[in-house]
């Protein structure tokens, strides 16, 4: 779907991990406000789908296979782009990205690798491979995705926290890097939004929460389910929210370093500010019925 004369000036993006959830909900909702969209997913049948949605709808975006975690395929979204006439990018948006809940001491090494190559490494290798003809134009922006959970970390997330902590710190570091640049870098802090990635999240679990009748971490993973469905019941923020707070942090002439999305997050990123850790380890644990308890 390229037509060079309709998609000449645009501002170009691209957004990967756009082929559902935050991702799609983003890429959609910047073709519908005039940018050429470059939507990179690994599932040929999502991409099929996102495509019929633009034609019906004439929208400016066109999707691309990328499976983040490779270098070639990475390498192959990039040289795509400039065959379809766009070898430069205005903005990044690093979407993809993975969760797989289970206690520190059971996670297999293998699974948190995979957790940090998709949600930190990936983020990087898609930045890098766009900073050069940024700096060149001297300007652009990158848009990470990280999460309420990249603040706070509850019983379980330590795989997914861990990711999104050092997603934070990556992005801070690169925000400094690129300021003599022209190239802005925002972080975005969703809350808990119902999408794909939940059910996802449960499959690439599996393996843990099978092992939980005879897991030392039984009572953990008992507290966690009634902490994550009372707080997670009738929540009303959709993906659509998230992708209109990208939308601003890409168009603010002085974007902020991290905007929040969710009125949950807002009070967890607050409540992160004002209270000790010894403070919030109590509110955590009483959240998952684990305080008094000692876990056997």
């Amino acid at each position: 779907m390229t037509n060079a004369g309709a998609n000449a000036g645009r501002r170009v993006a691209l957004v990967t991990g756009a082929t559902s959830g935050l991702g799609r909900a983003t890429a959609i909702l910047l073709a519908e406000n005039g940018w050429r969209v470059f939507a990179a997913g690994r599932s040929p049948e999502r991409r099929d789908s996102l495509e019929s949605l633009a034609r019906e709808r004439g929208l400016p975006l066109e999707t691309l296979e990328m499976d983040v975690t490779s270098d070639a395929s990475v390498e192959s979204a990039f040289a795509e782009m400039a065959r379809r006439g766009a070898p430069s990018l205005d903005a990044v948006v690093n979407s993809a990205g993975i969760a797989i809940v289970a206690p520190m001491e059971e996670i297999r090494p293998e699974d948190l690798a995979r957790q940090f190559e998709t949600n930190v490494f990936s983020a990087v290798r898609v930045s890098r491979r766009a900073l050069p003809a940024m700096r060149a134009r001297r300007g652009g922006r990158i848009v990470n995705m990280s999460s309420v959970a990249g603040k706070v970390t509850m019983p379980l997330f330590g795989p997914y926290s861990g990711s999104k902590f050092a997603l934070e710190a990556v992005s801070d570091a690169m925000r400094l890097e690129l300021t003599p640049f022209g190239i802005q870098v925002v972080v975005i802090e969703p809350g808990y939004i119902r999408t794909d990635m939940e059910r996802a999240a449960q499959e690439l679990s599996a393996h843990y929460v099978a092992g939980v009748p005879t897991s030392p971490y039984r009572h953990v993973y008992e507290g966690f389910r009634r902490a994550w469905s009372t707080n997670t019941r009738g929540s009303g923020d959709r993906p659509e929210d998230c992708a209109r707070v990208v939308l601003r942090a890409l168009t603010e002439s002085a974007p902020r370093p991290r905007y929040a999305v969710t009125r949950e997050a807002k009070l967890t990123i607050f409540f992160r500010r004002v209270l000790s850790d010894r403070a919030l380890d109590r509110r955590l644990l009483r959240a998952c019925g684990l305080d008094g308890r000692n876990g056997a």
